[in-house]
């Protein structure tokens, strides 16, 4: 019989969980990055996607709406230039340049819910939140993991302005 012996906050749920340690390996610390990278990634393309699907804005929050979608992907591809140069600093060669399967398939989603119910910008800002949800995730897990200052302030302040897109997220569908 094989036992494990998994440390604490050990889930199965996760991509990758890093345990914090005194000594995170630059390999580790890559391999988070990469995958904050394909988390961003994400973002970019969703909010993008959301964009996109308000195309005719008909009131004062359609064009709040679609600006900040507009803003909100921008924003996540130059957190995905950070990343990527800070992972080739580490010795990445190739570090992250596309999203995860799970964001897609989200994106898909977006795409089909806009065909089947129109523009809805309810339905899209619901859907923005839950991949924010997921982001807000996956910056937490990698804060709980012990990293160089520089890295940490990088993932701290980039952590800080997706919690803060997450809120205005949730802010503008309780307008809508």
């Amino acid at each position: 019989m094989l036992a494990l012996d998994l440390e604490p906050g050990f889930s199965f749920n996760s991509v990758i969980t890093l345990p914090p340690t005194m000594n995170t390996s630059n390999s580790d610390i890559r391999s988070l990055l990469n995958i904050l990278i394909a988390t961003c990634k994400d973002g970019q393309a969703g909010f993008r996607a959301a964009s996109e699907h308000v195309d005719k804005p008909r009131y004062e929050i359609s064009l709040d709406i679609k600006r900040f979608f507009r803003e909100s992907s921008l924003q996540r591809s130059k957190f995905v230039g950070e990343l990527q140069e800070v992972a080739h600093d580490l010795g990445e060669s190739d570090p992250e340049d596309s999203g995860s399967a799970s964001g897609a398939a989200h994106r898909g989603w977006i795409n089909l819910e806009a065909s089947l119910i129109g523009n809805d910008h309810h339905a899209m800002l619901v859907e923005c939140e839950r991949g924010e949800h997921s982001a807000v995730a996956e910056y937490k897990k990698a804060l709980e993991t012990e990293l160089p200052k520089n890295i940490r302030e990088i993932v701290e302040r980039q952590y800080l302005s997706i919690q803060a897109t997450y809120d205005r997220v949730k802010e503008l569908r309780g307008q809508t």
